[in-house]
């Protein structure tokens, strides 16, 4: 049984965030799913989570600019502070300490206070400028702005 289960309580109503919100719930899952030490896993785990959660901030960053979130400076600076925290724990673990609960409570009280609280405030503004875009585009808005953000050169 996972150890946090992915309820409605969770859920932005934004898909694409949902579903990159619940792919960290995966990972946390995954951790307490772990038997003993076993370093490969969370060295792969710690390296997937820290490319992943990096490439969510830059892609929810974008949909708050396009959507002229107003909070948006202090919203990156939360982001900013997470990934200082991972950091400080991926330094722990290349010098040998076992940081898998660590790492665990982390993910765990910091997704999902950031969820219902800071995530929660941009929601309704990003929806909307999805709306509007969806109308504008045909129902080609995701596409677009994944290409936006995915965009080479």
């Amino acid at each position: 049984m996972p150890h946090i289960e992915w309820t409605e309580e969770l859920e932005l109503g934004i898909p694409v965030v949902d579903g990159q919100h619940h792919r960290i719930v995966d990972y946390i899952n995954e951790i307490y799913a772990l038997e003993g030490d076993d370093r490969a896993t969370v060295q792969r785990i710690v390296d997937d989570l820290i490319d992943y959660t990096f490439s969510h901030f830059a892609f929810e960053e974008t949909l708050m600019e396009e959507a002229g979130y107003e909070a948006l400076a202090i919203h990156k600076e939360t982001h900013l502070a997470f990934r200082k925290r991972v950091d400080q724990l991926k330094t722990r673990f290349v010098a040998g300490e076992n940081i898998a609960s660590d790492l665990a409570a982390l993910l765990e009280t910091w997704l999902i206070h950031h969820i219902q609280n800071d995530d929660t405030s941009y929601a309704p503004l990003v929806r909307e400028q999805m709306q509007r875009l969806r109308a504008q585009q045909n129902g080609n808005w995701l596409s677009d702005t994944v290409s936006r953000f995915f965009r080479r050169g």
